[in-house]
C-alpha cells in the first residue's frame, strides 16, 4: 500500500503508524510513529506540493498546469504551509557567541541562559 492509497483510506482523519518493517533486511520495529508531514497532507494537497516541486517552485508553472490564477496558486501553498511545522533554519549560537552577546549588553542574562540551554 502506498501513502496515496493510506491518505484515501484514512479520509484526512489522524493515524498512527504501528509498525515499520525493513524491506531488505525483514526486520520489523513496533512501537507509535507520526507519519511524515507530507504523507499527513489530502492526496490533492501531495500532488499539488510535488507538482510545485517538480516546477522547481514556478508560481507561473502552477498557473499553467493547473489552470488557477497566481492568488489561486498563493493561497492553495500558504493553506498547505499553515499545516506544515517548520524546521528552525537559524545555526544555534555557540557559547561564546551568546556571552559575547551578553557581554555587549545585546541580550540580557536570562536571554543567554535560555539560548545556551537550547544550544545543548
Amino acid at each position: 500500500m502506498d501513502w496515496q492509497e493510506l491518505t484515501d483510506l484514512t479520509r484526512g482523519q489522524e493515524f498512527k503508524v504501528e509498525r515499520v518493517r525493513l524491506t531488505e533486511s525483514w526486520i520489523a520495529i513496533e512501537g507509535e510513529f507520526e507519519p511524515p508531514q507530507l504523507a499527513q497532507l489530502s492526496a490533492e494537497d501531495q500532488v499539488f506540493v510535488a507538482a510545485f516541486v517538480r516546477s522547481h517552485g514556478s508560481i507561473k508553472e502552477m498557473e499553467r498546469v493547473f489552470g488557477i490564477s497566481y492568488p489561486t496558486v498563493k493561497a492553495r501553498l500558504n493553506r498547505i504551509a499553515d499545516q506544515l511545522d517548520f524546521v528552525e533554519t537559524e545555526p544555534v549560537p555557540t557559547g561564546a557567541d551568546v556571552i559575547e552577546r551578553l557581554r555587549q549588553g545585546r541580550i540580557s542574562v536570562e536571554e543567554a541562559l535560555a539560548e545556551l540551554e537550547r544550544s545543548r
